[in-house]
């Protein structure tokens, strides 16, 4: 183990890559020691020891010839947390417990890195996650907000869709998880049609937010780091298949370009990301013809790499200066 440079522990999953390694090598750069700790390689593949006694506290993270201990962590980065993965050859009817215990098990040790620089502390990040704080928040700074109803009753969410006179998407509470490549399971935002209500009953079954559909004329992924904007934005015509969401479509017809936030909408962003108390969010906007912007959502442990890699923007460096302390 080498314990001789301090270090900044990152939080991840086995199949992140890209925004992970160019965080570690900016925090190298800066002679700090990158850790990455993938949680769905615990329990199976990686060990934790926590340990509380009379004087001290003690934290041993090991995953194969990579071990940090607790207090050699300056900074972490919770990157993305995972469920735990038990080993395969575990009894079935023991698995949901072992993913309990052991999703436990980490987020109690986190408890012994309380003094380090977190970006973003799990509590931070459990109550930044909550849509109808964000858009409460977000009006409160003076941002432009979508009309929105979260509900599991069927009359209220047809009684919204005729009041917002059909123009309605659908969208869910909480993300799975979609890295730059666009793989693995997502539930996209969607356009509700009169069709759908006739199926509105299943939302006893839970209940989904509702909002107005905004016309837009680019849609915006802004990353902010400790009040730093970098913005991307994507033409909304640019794809039939990502009018609605733009993660919807072809990558040959969905190009990122750079772009600029007005002063006051910038100040407003700034505002939002303090009373959330986030150091790092991933915002994203909606530019409509007229040139007013409407914000959406922000996503704690958003993805930002497309912004770095096709737009040269040094979202890595904004992160390892503030993980390091600068």
């Amino acid at each position: 183990m080498n314990s001789s440079k301090p270090a900044v522990l990152i939080l991840t999953h086995h199949a992140d890559f890209y925004t992970v390694d160019r965080v570690a090598e900016a925090v190298a750069r800066r002679g700090l020691r990158p850790v990455r700790f993938d949680t769905d390689r615990f329990p199976a593949r990686a060990t934790l020891s926590a340990s509380v006694d009379h004087g001290t506290d003690g934290l041993l993270l090991r995953d194969g010839d990579q071990a940090v201990r607790g207090n050699e962590v300056r900074a972490m980065w919770m990157r993305h947390v995972r469920k735990p993965a038990p080993a395969p050859d575990l009894d079935p009817r023991f698995h949901d417990g072992a993913v309990r215990e052991s999703s436990e098990a980490l987020y109690a040790a986190f408890d012994l890195l309380r003094d380090a620089r977190w970006i973003d502390s799990p509590a931070v990040v459990a109550r930044a996650r909550n849509k109808l704080l964000q858009l409460r928040l977000a009006r409160e700074a003076g941002l432009a907000i979508p009309r929105t109803i979260l509900t599991n009753d069927p009359a209220e969410a047809r009684a919204f869709h005729a009041a917002v006179e059909g123009r309605a998407v659908a969208k869910m509470l909480t993300p799975l998880h979609q890295s730059m490549d666009a793989s693995g399971p997502f539930v996209y935002t969607s356009r509700v049609r009169e069709s759908d209500l006739a199926e509105a009953d299943t939302l006893r079954h839970a209940p989904m937010l509702f909002q107005e559909e905004i016309e837009k004329s680019r849609e915006l992924r802004v990353a902010i780091v400790d009040g730093e904007l970098f913005a991307g934005a994507i033409e909304a015509s640019g794809s039939p298949a990502g009018a609605v969401d733009w993660r919807r479509s072809d990558p040959a017809d969905c190009r990122w370009e750079r772009d600029t936030l007005p002063a006051d909408c910038a100040a407003s962003l700034r505002m939002l990301m303090a009373s959330l108390g986030l150091a790092f969010g991933a915002v994203d906007l909606i530019r409509t013809p007229e040139g007013r912007h409407v914000f959406l959502e922000v996503n704690p442990n958003g993805e930002w790499g497309m912004l770095e890699r096709d737009l040269g923007h040094p979202i890595a460096e904004a992160l390892a200066r503030s993980l390091c302390g600068e």
